[in-house]
């Protein structure tokens, strides 16, 4: 038990520290859409169908992410830094995103590693 309530804290910071670099960078909206209901729906199925990979960040991954922690219910696996190293790496160079990349695959690890 002392091992899944520390993975929980260590989530849970990691997703504070996302919100924050995106706040930080600009990639934050103030009145979003509300794209989590439109994923609930079915009419948004993957970070593809958002507008942008920001939005969907912040609209879906990060309150989906948090409940997830919140119920101790996380998956066995989590790509999210790979998501953000194709938008921000592969196919262009997004060096203000560096820090944001590195913080999702850190959550990534969170995951992984205690799974």
């Amino acid at each position: 038990m002392e091992t899944q309530s520390r993975k929980v804290t260590q989530a849970l910071a990691q997703l504070d520290a996302i919100e924050a670099e995106m706040r930080r960078i600009g990639y934050w909206q103030e009145n979003p859409p509300d794209l989590l209901e439109q994923f609930r729906s079915g009419a948004l199925r993957s970070y593809l169908d958002a507008p942008t990979f920001e939005l969907w960040l912040q609209c879906v991954f990060l309150p989906n992410a948090r409940k997830a922690a919140l119920d101790d219910a996380f998956p066995s696996r989590s790509q999210v830094g790979q998501m953000a190293q194709r938008q921000y790496n592969y196919h262009s160079d997004v060096p203000e995103a560096y820090a944001l990349l590195e913080l999702l695959h850190g959550f990534d690890r969170i995951i992984e590693d205690s799974a």
